[in-house]
């Protein structure tokens, strides 16, 4: 399924032989609330096999992964380690709705920094250009949320060194939610950041599906299993789809 002219008998082989496509499959036919696949296998396979049996959620056009580090100077959301290795500014601007989105079920108020080795205009590069359009974008899509950019990793984090670079800044207070300019910086970013301070990891979280679904990597532990199954169920209540919808859906009359 994630190949384009899947024969009929092909098909049946994968659906008897792909785990990742059965669940997908359960999930999509109601069969199963959620799913959790890995830390076995590469990721990018996993999402291939799962997007096209799940689908997007209405009006979304781009996946992207969250992760979660809980340490002792707070909880932060880092952007996106795992899907999109050189997003353009419009990905990110969706990328980071949908990020701010699962921020609020996590019962967190999103501040969002879009982070570059840029702070505020200060070396105009290609990648700094495109952190700039996508805070144009984000305030004209979602004017609401609380975001502010580009600027250092530590600009982010310190309040202070943000107030006497930039006292106009839209953002308050730490940022919790550290979007990246493409896959390098947020992947090496999070996993320096788990190794160093030592904290609490939970993720990747797949966004931008219809239903619960999850890929897990191969440093997943016991604990990161347990603690994404629960987040698995709590994200399945909310995206119950009933039977008529189902029947719509593969339009059964």
């Amino acid at each position: 399924m994630a190949r384009k002219g899947v024969s009929p008998t092909y098909a049946k082989l994968l659906v008897r032989t792909n785990t990742t496509i059965i669940a997908a499959l359960m999930v999509y036919r109601n069969d199963a609330d959620a799913m959790l696949v890995g830390p076995i296998g590469r990721f990018k396979r996993h999402l291939d096999n799962i997007v096209p049996v799940i689908g997007m959620k209405s009006g979304v056009s781009v996946t992207a992964t969250l992760t979660v580090l809980i340490s002792n100077k707070g909880t932060f959301f880092f952007c996106d380690p795992y899907v999109n290795f050189n997003p353009s500014a419009g990905e990110l601007a969706e990328i980071v709705i949908l990020a701010a989105d699962q921020l609020r079920h996590f019962g967190c108020d999103p501040k969002i920094a879009l982070l570059s080795h840029s702070n505020f205009g200060s070396n105009p590069t290609e990648s700094a250009l495109k952190m700039q359009h996508t805070l144009k974008l984000v305030n004209q899509l979602a004017p609401e949320l609380e975001i502010e950019g580009e600027m250092h990793g530590d600009v982010a984090i310190d309040p202070d060194i943000r107030q006497r670079i930039f006292p106009d800044s839209k953002l308050t207070g730490i940022a919790n939610l550290l979007v990246m300019p493409n896959m390098d910086a947020a992947n090496i970013s999070f996993n320096l950041a788990k190794a160093i301070g030592d904290g609490l990891s939970i993720g990747p979280v797949l966004l931008g599906l219809q239903q619960s679904a999850h890929i897990l990597t191969p440093s997943t532990t016991v604990r990161g299993i347990f603690n994404m199954t629960a987040l698995a169920v709590v994200e399945a209540q909310k995206c119950v789809i009933t039977k008529d919808e189902f029947a719509t859906r593969v339009r059964i009359k």
